[in-house]
């Protein structure tokens, strides 16, 4: 039976978000507010409760994310050629990025002495439950996944609460079982994937060269990535955005080296470049393909970011497409991957597409519709839809998927954010993380691991859940 939660006095709940602010504050789950002050953090927005969750669900993520590591190494290095046709007719679509994004990756080659074949991924794959307690896929990211630092925190921040009596109203108790309260170790876990790249690189000292974005609000969840990094493994990071690369690195024989210092870069960890807000003038364009054409590791190349497209997720719902990219998989695991899909529709000339435009037009509200990009805010939900694929060419509808609504089940729960106490019915979104490290051109793998978990949530009325973006929080499992 699921247990509710916990009903807390007024003056109780106030105990509460003390608690929880000063435990976020003192352990680093934090973010930065709206228009910061670089001396000046706050606690990042965040459950009071853990949030309930199927253990059969949370079990299936887990038990698929390394077929889906390799799933997408399989996309990207045995059926090269059958990724660069789909990439092709999507740049044609989106030619100020995926079109941007594809040339880099086309200039690339040109010169084949400098591009390094092994590729560095630190995937998540993203689900909802539905209201029978399955665990549904909402999209797999291939660059620049966020939270796996702070869920590490939010899980420890929710079992510190509950040991420490907050939950219980009557006589300062542990409220959930231990057991019931799992805490993700992704912070340590993505470390060690990067960790992996760069022994692979050199056995010498080198650093990662962490690209993040100006004005960069998640930086903490960064942090404890490069902390764990250099605490578990001896090895540095050096921050730096897309705008400086080029005057603050230097490449020599191919390699790429930290001017400052002359430190060489082994891998280059992009937690930017995944959405056209980061490409604002031509030098970064620019500085992206300087980054690829030099032996570090990318964390992901430019063609392992591109096999995230959404078009790519969709043609991989299809068990003859998963079968042709990973033959020797077993039908026990491709059930189970397969059990994690929505209907997901293209929306071009073929007969599955002529069946999506109708539906997009006369069912919208069954449906959310989403362009080839990552990160909070693109999607067009439900009632929106017809009137935004009015205003476009019909040719154009090609560069959108028609992706089937998940139907989650809501949950009561309380939010924090910027010290405002929400209480609403949630939604949440787990996401479980892999790390890959494998040659582009070979296929050969050198690393396929599951990597911990995160969860996130938004209040129920809302379709977007960004946590950076504004829309959502992060929160943790209650296991039941």
């Amino acid at each position: 039976m699921v247990k509710e939660v916990p009903l807390l006095s007024p003056s109780q709940q106030n105990e509460l978000k003390q608690a929880l602010t000063q435990w976020a504050l003192t352990n680093g789950l934090t973010m930065f507010p709206p228009n910061f002050d670089e001396n000046v953090t706050a606690a990042a927005p965040v459950t009071f409760y853990p949030t309930p969750f199927p253990h059969t669900a949370f079990k299936t993520a887990i038990d698929v994310q390394k077929v889906f590591n390799e799933l997408y190494i399989g996309v990207v290095s045995r059926h090269k050629t059958w990724l660069l046709e789909i990439l092709e007719t999507l740049a044609q679509f989106d030619q100020d990025f995926t079109g941007k994004l594809f040339e880099i990756y086309l200039k690339s080659l040109v010169d084949d002495k400098s591009v390094q074949p092994v590729s560095l991924g630190l995937f998540r794959s993203d689900y909802m439950v539905n209201q029978d307690d399955e665990v549904k896929q909402v999209e797999f990211n291939t660059v620049s996944v966020s939270f796996g630092g702070l869920s590490t925190k939010v899980g420890q921040v929710h079992r510190y609460l509950n040991q420490g009596g907050f939950y219980d109203n009557k006589y300062s108790s542990t409220y959930y079982d231990d057991d019931e309260l799992p805490v993700s170790n992704s912070a340590s876990e993505l470390a060690r994937g990067l960790a992996q790249g760069v022994k692979h690189y050199s056995s010498g000292n080198t650093v990662v060269l962490v690209i993040v974005q100006p004005g960069e609000r998640n930086v903490f969840d960064q942090k404890h990535i490069e902390f764990n990094l250099l605490a578990e493994y001896g090895i540095r990071s050096v921050r730096m955005t897309l705008e400086e690369v080029q005057t603050k690195t230097t490449i020599n024989q191919h390699k790429l080296y930290i001017k400052s210092t002359m430190d060489e870069v082994s891998v280059v960890y992009y937690r930017s470049g995944y959405a056209p807000s980061d490409y604002y003038n031509d030098q970064i364009w620019d500085a992206r393909l300087y980054l690829e054409k030099n032996m570090a590791i990318k964390c992901p190349s430019v063609l392992t970011q591109l096999s995230g497209a959404k078009k790519v997720q969709q043609l991989l719902t299809q068990p003859e497409i998963i079968k042709s990219v990973l033959p020797d998989l077993v039908d026990a695991d491709l059930e189970k991957l397969v059990s994690t899909f929505v209907k997901i529709y293209p929306l071009d000339e073929s007969e599955e597409g002529t069946y999506a435009k109708k539906e997009a037009l006369e069912s919208p509200g069954k449906y959310v519709l989403k362009p080839q990009r990552e990160g909070g805010g693109n999607n067009i939900y439900k009632e929106d839809i017809p009137d935004f694929l009015s205003k476009l060419n019909e040719s154009e509808w090609g560069a959108y998927i028609l992706m089937e609504l998940i139907k989650p089940a809501n949950h009561e729960n309380v939010i924090l954010r910027q010290g405002e106490i929400i209480s609403d019915n949630i939604i949440s979104e787990l996401g479980t993380f892999g790390t890959a490290l494998f040659n582009e051109d070979s296929g050969e793998i050198y690393e396929n691991e599951y990597a911990g978990w995160l969860l996130r949530s938004k209040v129920s009325s809302s379709d977007e859940g960004g946590v950076a973006a504004g829309f959502g929080c992060v929160d943790s499992v209650y296991l039941f």
